[in-house]
């Protein structure tokens, strides 16, 4: 169920069958010179739009801005900070409890540690604020990051590599233009490095051209089944 197509009279009715929405945050941030900036948006929207219509549960526009940090530097990139991500996750959380809505899926299609940290927090704090909600926080690729792992020939492969463009081989095929070489950042860890593309230019991470559509398509059928295991733990009152 598509939230943003719904008229009052259809968001009333539906409210009886459920007190779920899922709220689907992405970026808009470099993914190599073949994949759009809104990759990561794109595929975890997608994703969720074949989930919703296995089960009836509402699903919100994606907020397609989010916390790029290694990024950052490179065109095209708009991160914001975690404290405007904080303050947005939040009031959709306190605006969809207004209306009815009790159980939070917060599911991020990008997997940044200060992004992922930000949501959580204010997660953390509205558990304590809201009585009687729900709220849900993860990103695809922490929770089945194994079982992804398991799909990829590229050892180690993130961010514009082999999984993410053959996720978007197969849910957008018509936006994937050509094939960014292999690549792997250098940071200077443990220190943090100011000129970022010094140590990155390419903004690719992995091998893209071991891309897939069908490696993409198990990836994206691994993510939809997993959203739809933890969906029914609040709907089927497991949780």
């Amino acid at each position: 169920m598509l939230l943003e197509y719904m008229t009052m009279k259809d968001f009333k009715r539906h409210l009886k069958q459920t007190q779920t929405v899922i709220i689907p945050f992405g970026t808009v941030e470099e993914h190599g010179n073949h994949l759009p900036l809104n990759t990561d948006t794109l595929i975890i929207y997608e994703i969720l739009k074949r989930v919703v219509k296995k089960r009836k549960v509402f699903l919100a526009p994606p907020v397609y801005y989010g916390v790029c940090t290694t990024t950052r530097q490179h065109p095209g990139t708009l991160s914001i900070t975690p404290d405007t991500l904080r303050r947005i996750a939040g009031d959709l959380i306190r605006e969809s409890y207004k209306d009815g809505l009790r159980n939070i899926f917060l599911i991020s299609g990008h997997g940044g540690g200060l992004h992922m940290s930000a949501l959580k927090e204010v997660g953390e704090q509205l558990i304590e604020e809201l009585n009687g909600i729900n709220v849900a926080v993860f990103s695809p690729y922490d929770t089945l990051y194994k079982e992804l792992a398991e799909l990829a020939d590229t050892p180690n492969d993130s961010h514009a590599g082999e999984l993410e463009t053959s996720m978007v081989l197969a849910l957008a095929p018509e936006l994937v233009r050509g094939r960014s070489k292999e690549d792997y950042p250098n940071m200077p860890r443990p220190f943090l490095a100011k000129n970022k593309l010094k140590y990155w230019r390419s903004g690719v991470w992995g091998n893209p051209e071991k891309a897939s559509t069908e490696k993409g398509e198990k990836a994206v059928e691994l993510i939809a089944h997993k959203v739809i295991e933890t969906l029914d733990m609040v709907e089927n009152k497991k949780f």
